[in-house]
């Protein structure tokens, strides 16, 4: 499946606005380090998890990482993260409404909560992402937030 650039960005702005929300939900110094790195494995993971996903294969693909850019957000905080993750989740499905069978937007729908999962369970709660609990109660609000819009 092939997607314009401003598609392959909203599809791909879906998954990482998602990572992003839960990553600063619960901000610490190292934590948040690693969390964009498990939301970076991800994403460039995407393609090998999802061989059959014509969603996946069109933006996820090393070469297609190379070609979709969303716009870095701005103004994003812990408070409004949720919100804008949500926004582009619903501008993602959108766009694939009319290009892509319903299974394979739900198996989408599922990668974004399962990226973003990823993320909470990367480091640990606090400053340092060294606290007992890998997924702080912000997380897990963050999370049921996504798993809601996402109706999965």
């Amino acid at each position: 499946m092939s997607f314009s650039p401003e598609e392959g960005a909203a599809i791909l702005k879906a998954v990482t606005m998602s990572g992003m929300a839960v990553a600063i939900a619960d901000m610490g110094i190292v934590s948040t380090a690693i969390e964009a790195a498990a939301l970076a494995k991800e994403v460039v993971g995407a393609a090998a998890k999802y061989p059959t996903n014509s969603i996946i294969q069109g933006v996820f693909t090393e070469e297609a990482l190379k070609t979709f850019k969303p716009e870095t957000p701005k103004d994003v905080t812990p408070d409004n993260a949720v919100d804008m993750a949500i926004a582009a989740v619903n501008d993602a499905l959108t766009t694939l409404e009319s290009k892509a069978t319903p299974a394979e937007i739900a198996e989408y729908k599922q990668f974004i909560y399962s990226a973003a999962t990823h993320v909470a369970e990367a480091a640990g709660s606090g400053l340092f992402g060294s606290g007992a609990n890998k997924i702080s109660p912000e997380e897990a609000a963050t999370l049921a937030k996504l798993k809601t819009a996402l109706a999965i």
